[in-house]
């Protein structure tokens, strides 16, 4: 990858993070990243392009940074499952935290079949399959189900801190998480594969 290419990835993650998808201009991203038109031109056919771009580099530094994060506070599976929304609590106490770029780029980009919002669904996907992975290893009954809850449970946190700041919903959620996760190992598998009743 070029070093002009990475300056035009950085400069629009800032911007895209800073104003939204709509209110950061191609002219800011050129003045940020330091580059000229053409080579924007040169690497991205459309702004569309770039943000697509931009997602997909976010989702890679992102999610690494998530699992490096939860490993390094937890060592077993279960209390990793914890430890997603110990990461989010750190997360949501940063300064540049603005809420989920991804969730915003929905948010701005609504068309079903729009190549930047399947990007966001592909993301949240995987959070759920990281999840889902650590309730497998962990010996969930239901490990699918489980993970569907509790990402629901960190993507509604994630909403939460967006509207009121702070690590706040990080705490409360991770107290539900923790309910969760208990009533989860409290009963067997069931045999149809199905999450467990009520």
């Amino acid at each position: 990858m070029s070093t002009k290419r990475e300056q035009l990835l950085d400069a629009a993650l800032e911007l895209f993070n800073e104003r939204g998808f709509a209110g950061a201009g191609i002219d800011a991203i050129l003045a940020r990243a330091g580059v000229a038109k053409m080579t924007l031109y040169k690497h991205f056919t459309s702004k569309d392009e770039l943000v697509l771009a931009t997602l997909r580099r976010a989702d890679e530094r992102w999610r690494k940074w998530m699992v490096d994060e939860v490993e390094a506070r937890a060592t077993s599976p279960r209390d990793r499952l914890l430890a997603v929304f110990d990461f989010a609590g750190t997360w949501f106490a940063r300064p540049e935290f603005r809420g989920c770029l991804f969730a915003r780029a929905t948010g701005e980009f609504t068309e079903g079949d729009d190549p930047v919002r399947l990007a966001c669904v592909e993301h949240n996907r995987l959070i759920e399959r990281y999840i889902r992975g650590l309730a497998e290893q962990a010996g969930a009954p239901d490990a699918n189900g489980l993970a569907k809850e509790l990402t629901l449970l960190f993507l509604g946190a994630m909403t939460a801190a967006q509207a009121t700041g702070g690590s706040a919903p990080a705490l409360l959620a991770r107290g539900a998480a923790s309910t969760l996760v208990a009533a989860h190992f409290s009963v067997p598998a069931q045999s149809d594969g199905a999450s467990r009743a009520g």
